[in-house]
């Protein structure tokens, strides 16, 4: 494997950044994950305006977007595979112990590894912590993700692929890297961003390819609602079979395998929609 660190390709076992990068030592950086299909990044360019946007959010400089399209060609390029995942890691760089940034400016990698497609169905819980949708840091991809990295732990322990957040008033929010849509009354509704859940890429395209409505949900309408799936860049639109105790028979319902062919055939019209 080879991966971009700062200006060049690397052999995986000479990709190094300084142990005293701000993204690890406080988890101060941004990232983005995207789809490559046959060589193909998926939605490119909707993910490096979101990556200036959670750099912005953080008060990063905004990254250089033509480093950044130059180094994931040459990490696509070095790294041939059917299906991948293009992850990009932007921090605040080399920065003294503490949550004060240094000034040796910031820090990109770029990797990617081997991913498989998803099951047209999975399960899902929900747990007990919740997003702040008032929090500095919502809305924006950081690498702060160890609260991701429990409830993604908890679902995997209970024979489950994701974990739902309520936020922080009850309301239906986010899973811990995927967006969550409903099926009521034979209509489609996801979290508005202001729930404090990300503004997911694929969601954004689910939205408007399927005509998708933005409404407050508590998190109760779980237990009711007709159909559930998630969207995410590697799981596109993936139906819920069972959340929780609750399962739902015939997962993906009509709705949501309706939605998911309309999301295959639009992203194989335009790889960067």
């Amino acid at each position: 494997m080879r991966i971009w660190v700062n200006g060049r390709l690397r052999e995986a076992d000479d990709a190094r950044v300084s142990v005293l990068d701000h993204g690890l030592t406080v988890g101060d950086g941004v990232f983005e994950t995207v789809k490559v299909s046959g060589g193909r990044p998926f939605a490119l360019t909707r993910h490096l305006d979101r990556l200036t946007r959670s750099a912005r959010g953080l008060g990063l400089p905004d990254p250089d977007l033509d480093e950044v399209r130059r180094a994931s060609a040459a990490v696509i390029e070095a790294n041939p595979m059917p299906l991948g995942r293009l992850r990009m890691t932007y921090t605040g760089g080399l920065s003294p112990l503490g949550s004060d940034r240094g000034d040796a400016g910031p820090s990109l990698v770029v990797a990617q590894s081997a991913a498989e497609r998803r099951p047209d169905s999975t399960a899902v819980i929900t747990v007990p912590w919740t997003r702040n949708e008032r929090s500095a840091l919502a809305g924006l991809k950081t690498t702060s993700y160890a609260e991701n990295v429990v409830a993604l732990a908890r679902a995997h322990e209970h024979g489950a692929s994701e974990a739902l957040f309520p936020n922080t008033v009850g309301q239906l929010c986010e899973g811990t890297g995927s967006n969550v849509f409903v099926v009521l009354d034979g209509r489609i509704h996801t979290p508005p961003v202001t729930s404090g859940c990300l503004a997911g890429i694929t969601r954004a395209l689910a939205v408007e390819w399927t005509g998708a409505q933005e409404t407050d949900l508590p998190l109760d309408v779980l237990d009711r609602a007709e159909e559930i799936f998630l969207t995410s860049t590697l799981r596109d639109v993936q139906a819920v079979h069972r959340v929780d105790g609750r399962n739902l028979q015939g997962a993906p319902g009509p709705v949501t395998a309706k939605a998911m062919r309309v999301f295959d055939e639009r992203a194989g019209d335009d790889v960067d929609p």
